[in-house]
């Protein structure tokens, strides 16, 4: 891994510390760099035509800052759950411009939804058959579809892929007789209009994705042609963009996911329908970093352990699987500064009382000492967002920062 750091996150780190918000009483701050997540959600809209309607998946990242930015910078918001719903409305998304596709909604939250007029997506048949009677008697504006499972198979990490034949999301599309029910679903309910697909991400390649997403057009098509008429005007293809925690590099870029797209799936750039995507990680993983003071150091074994305020509640993926989620880790000294030194191998410890908390094992940085900081990168999705509350550990305070003055603004609900 690359562990040199930006000019630009440094003179943010020296800027938080000489500021008093990274300090004693708050050893553990989170940072979203609002001009570089600008940067990436220009990236993302000048790949794809402007048919194309980009929702910013909540769970990524559902700071009410960072939500109420995205959606200043045109895009929309994929939720999965009541309080992610409420998040968006309260960061100012209009309904039409929320996707909602929870894998467990409730008849209230399916009643919420259908009131207000979101983009709906059924998860199973019995979520439909709840709709069927919750639609008879009341009308709604919403775009309802279904979520397909296109059992295209697991990327890399099987935990967070969503299209494997036993994926637990959506109705599997390869099982004996779902593909024909589906088709006599929509031929029954002319407010079905729409179908959605979500590989996974991390550890998926972009061609299993595109696959995945094939599949899905394949079945809309199947469905027009059954009906006599377009049916399907709006298809949504998720997120699927993992991201590169080893260096700074960008890769794969959206402009590579959307050339493979055009290659494999040309009907999603024709026009005729609205296209959906549902970005997360890949919008906000890199414009975000932790910095975190380390308070003692000690040597256990004959290897040198530093105890940072950082740990499970701000990184449980990577301190339960560190072989799957590694972080990238730099060394900066009392003012921030990139600390000067031989690398030496040592651990990277959290606060939280169990022996497994460890950031990163044996990592090689310039020496670290008490009152020194450590720099996490690529932490702006999943990560400070979503705390672990481990030992009552609050949520830390998250800032976004802009210009080159470095105005820091509190985005995080801390």
């Amino acid at each position: 891994m690359d562990y040199r750091v930006s000019a630009r996150k440094t003179a943010v780190a020296q800027a938080l510390i000489s500021r008093d918000l990274l300090r004693e009483e708050a050893p553990l701050v989170g940072v979203i760099d609002m001009e570089a997540l600008d940067a990436v959600i220009g990236s993302l809209k000048r790949a794809f035509p402007a048919h194309f309607s980009h929702a910013f998946a909540a769970k990524a990242n559902s700071m009410p800052g960072v939500l109420a930015h995205v959606r200043g910078a045109g895009m929309a918001c994929e939720v999965a759950s009541p309080n992610e719903f409420a998040a968006a409305v309260d960061a100012g998304f209009q309904p039409m411009d929320i996707v909602f596709d929870s894998p467990a909604k409730t008849r209230s939250e399916l009643h919420r939804a259908l009131g207000v007029g979101t983009v709906l997506y059924v998860d199973n048949f019995q979520e439909l058959a709840r709709v069927d009677e919750l639609l008879r008697n009341t009308s709604s504006t919403a775009t309802i579809g279904a979520r397909i499972n296109p059992q295209v198979g697991a990327g890399s990490i099987t935990s967070t892929s969503t299209a494997s034949a036993t994926s637990k999301f959506g109705i599997a599309l390869g099982d004996p007789g779902n593909r024909d029910a589906l088709i006599a679903a929509f031929l029954a309910r002319p407010w079905l209009t729409s179908l959605h697909v979500h590989v996974g991400s991390q550890g998926c390649p972009l061609d299993l994705t595109v696959q995945g997403v094939r599949a899905v057009v394949d079945l809309a098509n199947a469905i027009d042609a059954a009906c006599g008429q377009r049916r399907i005007s709006t298809l949504d293809i998720g997120g699927g963009l993992p991201v590169n925690f080893a260096d700074d590099t960008v890769h794969p870029t959206f402009d590579e996911y959307a050339t493979l797209l055009r290659d494999t799936v040309p009907e999603l750039f024709d026009g005729s329908m609205r296209v959906i995507t549902e970005f997360g990680r890949s919008v906000i993983a890199k414009v975000g970093f932790i910095l975190a003071r380390v308070e003692y150091t000690k040597t256990m074994g004959g290897r040198r352990v530093a105890i940072t305020h950082a740990g499970a509640q701000v990184a449980a993926r990577t301190v339960y699987q560190p072989d799957t989620w590694p972080l990238r880790i730099s060394a900066l000294d009392e003012q921030g500064r990139p600390k000067p030194g031989v690398a030496v191998e040592q651990d990277v410890a959290g606060p939280c009382c169990f022996a497994g908390d460890i950031l990163a094992h044996r990592r090689a940085l310039p020496l670290l000492e008490p009152g020194d900081h450590v720099l996490i990168h690529d932490t702006g999705g999943y990560y400070f967002s979503s705390p672990y509350i481990y030992n009552s550990l609050p949520p830390i305070d998250a800032y976004a920062v802009a210009g080159p003055d470095q105005q820091f603004e509190i985005v995080s609900l801390g």
